[in-house]
């Protein structure tokens, strides 16, 4: 399987409080989170497996969802944008997945460009 190309970032920050300043980061950019999948909790909780702390929010800028559905209703399929939270030995790993890879339709690029620039401002706000 091929990895979706993401905007991503190591910071030196604990998952909490990376969680707490990507939330206020993306806030920033216009996107709130719709969503949270505490990946290692479920796990933990349905399987009985242990593993590191693995979080996904599921973000959202509605300018952007209303415009990306009114050129294709199927985009629906890619709406929230994870953003995902996943505890590394120097701090916490934050991935976005990059809408500009997601919607490589040319009618898309203009949409896709500006939720990358929001995105990738979100991630570079960050404190190391």
């Amino acid at each position: 399987m091929t990895a979706t190309p993401a905007i991503e970032r190591t910071v030196s920050l604990s998952m909490a409080d990376a969680e707490q300043a990507i939330r206020a980061a993306l806030a920033d950019q216009g996107f709130g989170v719709l969503t949270e999948i505490d990946i290692a909790a479920t796990l933990k909780a349905k399987i009985g497996v242990e593993r590191a702390p693995l979080k996904i929010l599921g973000a959202c800028n509605p300018g952007f969802a209303d415009q990306a559905l009114r050129l294709e209703p199927s985009v629906a399929l890619l709406l929230p944008c994870n953003v995902v939270l996943a505890a590394t030995d120097s701090g916490t790993r934050v991935s976005i997945a990059d809408p500009r890879t997601m919607m490589s339709d040319p009618s898309f690029s203009e949409l896709a460009d500006g939720a990358a620039a929001k995105l990738i401002a979100a991630i570079e706000a960050l404190p190391d």
